[in-house]
């Protein structure tokens, strides 16, 4: 008999979450024919945490990447097609790089890609920021059930689940650890889609 309480499983932990960032930073550097022309931005609020930790590793690996002015955060609150249902969203502060991103590879970061209107929405927002040469993704987890045409370039975990399963990152500078964990219905813990 079930006590209510959803299990809990780990699928990835620290290590596995560096590694897996490791190896999308060799990924992207390796499609992008080097990191010169790539600008991370990362969607609130675990896909900025993921994007800045990204940026350390393709600052080691190319010394061409400078984080000071590839990097920035894009809040995609105002381009959700869900506000009318979730009024009550904070809209966060889009900070591009210096430069802009006319041109550059601009590789999204986020955390978990589950139904794809959060890339649609980040996309949209985009568009008002500049032209880019090229809209790449990357994200720690892919859980399938997508609703719209998106994939992700670069992933760190494809994680089948089921719609009641509920996926959670937890990031250290905001959970204060690194894991990915699956719960059934009702957790709440973490970034959960």
């Amino acid at each position: 008999m079930s006590s209510g309480v959803p299990s809990l499983t780990t699928v990835l932990g620290a290590e596995e979450i560096q590694r897996a960032l490791t190896r999308i930073a060799h990924e992207v550097v390796e499609r992008s024919k080097g990191a010169a022309d790539v600008v991370l931005l990362g969607i609130p609020t675990r896909g900025v945490t993921l994007a800045h930790r990204l940026a350390e590793r393709l600052a080691a690996i190319d010394p061409a990447f400078d984080p000071a002015v590839a990097l920035g955060d894009l809040d995609v609150t105002m381009y959700r097609d869900d506000l009318r249902r979730n009024p009550t969203r904070a809209v966060g502060p889009t900070t591009l790089p210096p430069a802009g991103i006319d041109d550059k590879i601009v590789v999204l970061v986020d955390d978990v890609l589950y139904s794809g209107r959060t890339i649609r929405a980040a996309l949209d927002a985009i568009s008002d920021l500049g032209r880019p040469r090229a809209v790449r993704l990357a994200c720690l987890v892919d859980r399938g059930h997508r609703e719209l045409p998106i994939r992700p370039d670069f992933v760190g975990k494809n994680l089948p689940t089921s719609t009641e399963e509920r996926v959670s990152v937890r990031l250290h500078e905001v959970d204060g650890q690194d894991a990915v964990v699956i719960a059934g219905r009702g957790a709440d813990e973490g970034s959960a889609r």
